[in-house]
């Protein structure tokens, strides 16, 4: 019993030093601040935003963005330092004169402040060096002038599928966290010159077309909140990647058409061009996509390049495989050369001779049946339109024996001349609709 008691009073006395430490504190404090401050401070209730019961607090916003570090493709997200500025006014903290008060950052834990976040937020942080990088004013009618210094990473999805000849809009989103439209309303200072620095800025590899600033409302489960965005838009510069990815793909598939111009009894040469150029440019392909995301489902501009490229090189050398399985095939029947065109000939002949019996048959049971029928000429005419219309198959079938003698290669040697003109030809029409599309579609 006594102990308990005893334990109480304990508690009691710990409870009334902590009391009078609180209080000596605060005196302190106030004892330190100017008579003005002081003025300002007594009564003042910081859990109680302004104009509690007359209507909702006006929070205007601007920005200064002093710098983009990073845009990464990889994290769909970049990492920017900013200045926000938000000013709000409070009738509690009129006072009089004509100047304002520029007080020190750490006095602001004894004001109301928005609680404004960044929406698409991963990570950011306050600079605190070498103190704390915040600013508070307050104006003799009450306004007060809050700046931070944020290093923020914020999300942004991006839409590679013209990689590296994209645009991205990047957005900075701002709202409040706890205070719904009915106790308070954001709005930018200066419409769109509320968000300075972007035209100053030098990116790695992007340069930015466009900003602007728009005010919207974010609906959530637990009410509608004030928001504001910042867009900007960002173009990527290609002079990198031209020179880095574009260009070494094109001299690799020149060099893959080397080969055509080197003898067919050269087979170390050729194809020691043609293996090589194949992995250059597999190794060429796999360095491209390190910079960017491994499970990423869009085909970019780039992957379809680089396999156009590719398919190029790896035509140049089946071209030469099918060139020389036609020499050595040729050089295997080299000594009946003319028995086999003869043979070609006789089984064309017999084709057309078997379309053309196919013919005459109705037009001589015509003859016959006109000599035993009275209607003689209708049924003639009858059979001879048959008969035309028998004839026009057998045209078709020696317009098909040319077109097949067209592409029929009888000097196997041939195959590299006409190599030399059909693979370049072909590439420069295909890269034309490559940029077309990709740079103005």
């Amino acid at each position: 019993m006594c102990s308990l008691k005893y334990c109480s009073l304990r508690a009691l006395f710990l409870l009334m030093l902590c009391r009078s430490m609180q209080i000596s504190e605060a005196e302190g404090k106030s004892e330190i601040l100017p008579p003005t401050i002081q003025k300002i401070i007594k009564g003042y209730n910081k859990y109680l935003r302004p104009f509690f019961d007359n209507g909702p607090v006006s929070v205007g916003m601007s920005l200064d963005i002093a710098s983009i570090d990073t845009i990464s493709e990889i994290n769909m997200d970049y990492t920017a330092t900013i200045f926000l500025r938000q000013r709000w006014t409070d009738e509690r903290l009129c006072f009089d004169g004509n100047k304002s008060l520029s007080l020190d950052g750490r006095l602001v834990e004894m004001l109301w402040v928005p609680d404004t976040f960044i929406v698409d937020s991963k990570k950011s942080f306050l600079h605190d060096v070498t103190v704390d990088n915040r600013l508070v004013r307050i104006y003799p009618n009450g306004t007060v002038l809050y700046a931070l210094r944020i290093t923020t990473t914020v999300a942004c999805s991006m839409d590679l599928t013209k990689y590296p000849m994209d645009k991205q809009t990047c957005t900075l989103q701002l709202e409040s966290w706890g205070y719904n439209i009915n106790d308070v309303m954001f709005y930018w200072t200066r419409g769109n010159d509320s968000v300075r620095g972007l035209d100053t800025l030098r990116l790695a590899q992007y340069t930015v077309e466009d900003h602007f600033t728009s005010v919207s409302e974010a609906e959530y489960e637990t009410g509608r909140y004030p928001k504001l965005v910042f867009h900007f838009k960002l173009k990527r510069n290609i002079l990198y990647f031209i020179l880095e990815t574009y260009v070494p793909s094109i001299l690799l598939v020149v060099l893959s058409w080397v080969s055509f111009w080197i003898s067919q009894s050269s087979v170390p040469a050729r194809i020691c061009i043609g293996v090589t150029t194949v992995l250059t440019m597999t190794t060429l392909m796999m360095g491209a996509r390190t910079s960017l995301p491994n499970a990423n489902c869009f085909i970019k501009a780039i992957d379809v390049y680089l396999g156009i490229c590719f398919s190029f090189i790896f035509g140049a050398l089946l071209e030469y495989a099918v060139a020389h399985f036609c020499t050595l095939h040729r050089l295997s029947s080299k000594q009946l050369p003319k028995d086999e065109d003869e043979e070609t000939e006789e089984e064309r002949n017999r084709v057309l001779a078997a379309v053309a019996n196919s013919c005459s048959a109705p037009e001589n049971k015509n003859k016959i049946d006109s000599n035993k029928n009275s209607r003689t000429s209708i049924n003639g005419k009858r059979e001879r339109s048959k008969c035309n219309g028998c004839s026009s198959p057998m045209s078709v079938m020696k317009r098909l024996f040319c077109i097949f003698d067209c592409f029929h290669v009888k000097n196997p040697y041939h195959i590299d001349n006409y190599a030399r003109f059909s693979f370049p030809l072909s590439f420069i029409i295909i890269n034309v609709f490559y940029w077309v599309y990709y740079l103005y579609l």
